[in-house]
């Protein structure tokens, strides 16, 4: 029993970098976010989320999900979706060997549970992984909306119209979602002087 005691204090001390961790993604007070307070959001957003849903999901399994999701980026930082170059393309491969070396570290049945999660998420074939990639760009997306207009970098503002409709489309309340949340970016960025015409034609391109 100290034995799988001490394992989880030392995977503790490794997950703890998610706190440290921060994202290309600013709060509303001008702070960097940091990957923990990302996968919070989603998870709060998953229990308002799930009551609305078409058909019912194992809100466990979710949020068992949200959690471990980006826990292979304590191991290998956050990588921006529109970086390119070489961290960009080597991504899956080093998370997937990340993942492997989360679940190695773990008790063999806790590390088995948690490398089914991220298994479960990577072929997204059921429908709580489904959820937790759609929350997962609606997330991000919510976020930049109230973040400060100069955090926004032009590569960004294509996302607004580009990374959300389909990951939602298989809920009509996560499609609803969707459609305000790019509004929002859409009205944001007018705000600021971007030619949204324009940005929508970029998207689309």
């Amino acid at each position: 029993m100290q034995s799988h005691a001490r394992t989880l204090i030392d995977f503790l001390a490794f997950s703890e970098r998610l706190k440290r961790e921060l994202r290309h993604s600013w709060l509303s007070d001008g702070r960097r976010e940091s990957v923990a307070e990302h996968s919070w959001q989603m998870a709060l957003m998953a229990i308002l989320v799930v009551p609305h849903l078409r058909n019912p999901v194992d809100l466990l399994r979710v949020l068992e999900m949200i959690v471990v999701h980006d826990l292979t980026e304590a191991a290998i930082g956050d990588i921006p979706a529109f970086e390119a170059g070489a961290r960009q393309e080597t991504k899956r491969a080093r998370e997937a060997e990340a993942a492997t070396r989360i679940r190695d570290s773990l008790d063999p049945d806790t590390g088995r549970h948690v490398f089914a999660l991220f298994l479960e998420l990577e072929t997204g074939g059921t429908s709580e992984a489904k959820l937790v990639h759609a929350l997962d760009r609606l997330e991000v997306q919510i976020q930049h909306n109230l973040a400060p207009d100069e955090t926004w970098e032009p590569v960004e503002y294509p996302m607004v119209f580009s990374r959300l409709r389909t990951p939602c489309a298989h809920d009509p309340f996560l499609a609803a979602l969707a459609e305000l949340v790019e509004a929002d970016g859409a009205a944001k960025l007018a705000a600021a002087g971007v030619d949204v015409a324009a940005v929508r034609r970029a998207a689309a391109a």
